[in-house]
């Protein structure tokens, strides 16, 4: 029933975004440009062409963001795990920009593969920098480790777009934005979940399994490391096509999964879909929120997301402070 609920919101949530802009446009006119389109038509061509493809575009990269959430919530037991938190986001953002500078005629796939490597790095620097502490890794260590890995490649990368004055163009991966959105980024999205996605929902039962214990999973006659690295590609091929196409949205994939355990528990065969529709369906209406919020100027869509996991990160830091 939330499963069904939630996609239905994200339905609907998508024709207001479609709907609500610059210029308003009915509903009507919407759902017309859809089934009927009509070349001739400006508000068609406006649906069809800018807003269409970005209101898909912001349901995919929740749904993405949450999911990869949710599984390096399940893979490490870490409350506080997420992809802008674990290094992923700026890793990936990283690499675009090494990617803009030194290769400027990369094609769209080129820098969604050199998102997938920046992410990776990302992962690999928070939990070598985090293995170094006294007492091995905690989940707020791990946080801790995160950040400042996050930090450390901020710094690099604006250096780096500073010094070649592409500072203006990466500006945006970033603050978080969905204006540059097209069908060509619908394409790839839609290429990298059908990866991402199936592969999240096929060792969802071996994630639940894991969640309870790295004991309880190898008693089981469990491989985890198989299922460590099942997981861990999840994350990079979701978090990776995000990246590429809006940026460093950060925060959603640590709401969303503690929403979703809220509301249907701890079985990730439940958890890995309902955090699919509920990350869209908050990113539709954030982006919506965006263009709303201080128009007919766009405020980051990144900015919107942060004012909502900022508070919920400190509340969960504040949980795990025992940890230290």
């Amino acid at each position: 029933m939330i499963f069904v609920g939630g996609f239905i919101a994200l339905i609907v949530s998508l024709g207001f975004s479609v709907a609500l802009g610059v210029t308003d446009i009915k509903l009507a006119t919407v759902w017309q440009a859809v089934v009927a389109f009509d070349p001739d038509l400006t508000n068609h061509q406006v649906i069809r062409e800018l807003r269409l493809p970005r209101a898909i575009a912001a349901a995919l990269i929740g749904g993405f963001l949450a999911v990869s959430g949710a599984v390096m919530q399940g893979l490490t037991r870490n409350p506080l795990a997420s992809p802008s938190i674990m290094g992923v986001t700026h890793g990936a953002a990283f690499a675009l920009i090494i990617a803009l500078v030194f290769f400027p005629t990369v094609s769209n796939l080129g820098m969604t593969l050199a998102s997938f490597v920046g992410a990776g790095v990302g992962v690999v620097l928070v939990f070598a920098v985090g293995s170094f502490s006294k007492g091995g890794l905690t989940p707020v260590k791990l946080a801790l480790a995160g950040v400042a890995v996050g930090g450390m490649l901020s710094s690099l990368s604006t250096a780096i777009s500073l010094h070649f004055q592409v500072a203006k163009q990466m500006s945006f991966w970033y603050a978080g934005d969905l204006s540059s959105t097209s069908w060509t980024s619908v394409q790839l999205l839609l290429a990298a979940g059908a990866v991402g996605l199936l592969l999240a929902v096929i060792i969802s039962r071996a994630v639940t399994i894991l969640s309870l214990g790295e004991e309880v999973s190898k008693g089981l006659g469990q491989n985890t490391l198989v299922v460590k690295t099942l997981g861990v590609i999840v994350v990079l091929v979701l978090t990776g096509a995000a990246v590429s196409v809006a940026g460093t949205v950060g925060f959603l994939g640590l709401v969303i999964p503690h929403i979703t355990r809220f509301l249907v528990g701890t079985d990730y065969r439940l958890i890995i879909p309902v955090s699919a529709v509920l990350g869209g369906l908050l990113l539709v209406l954030a982006d919506i929120g965006a263009r709303l919020v201080n128009a007919p100027y766009e405020t980051p869509v990144g900015a919107i997301t942060a004012c909502i996991g900022v508070p919920f990160f400190l509340y969960l830091a504040r949980g795990e402070r025992s940890g230290l």
